[in-house]
């Protein structure tokens, strides 16, 4: 079993559910850009795992009843060396620092 060394530096996590009936859990990096403008954010599901993401419009907080999902999926994380700060929401602060990366 290959092991992961943990970050040091804190990831800005905000997790969401996908709308509908068979809506899954994704994690989205609201500092992280997925493209060469900071448009689209990083991203990660169990299936899929990372890539660019813009859809916070047709996601949803998770409920309780999600708890489960989000504790998987947050550790499956953590277990690849992501040290979580989780957040409840993106704000402006996050997509300003999100582009500025982007320009770099």
């Amino acid at each position: 079993m290959k092991t992961t060394q943990q970050d040091t530096e804190k990831t800005k996590v905000i997790f969401r559910k996908w709308r509908g009936v068979q809506g899954g859990i994704i994690a989205l990096f609201p500092e992280l850009p997925a493209d060469v403008y900071g448009h689209r954010m990083e991203s990660y599901e169990h299936i899929g795992q990372h890539g660019g993401a813009d859809c916070i419009g047709i996601t949803e907080p998770p409920r309780r009843q999600d708890a489960d999902e989000v504790s998987a999926l947050k550790a499956e994380l953590e277990s690849i060396g992501y040290n979580l700060d989780e957040k409840k929401r993106v704000t402006a602060a996050m997509n300003a620092k999100r582009r500025e990366t982007a320009r770099r």
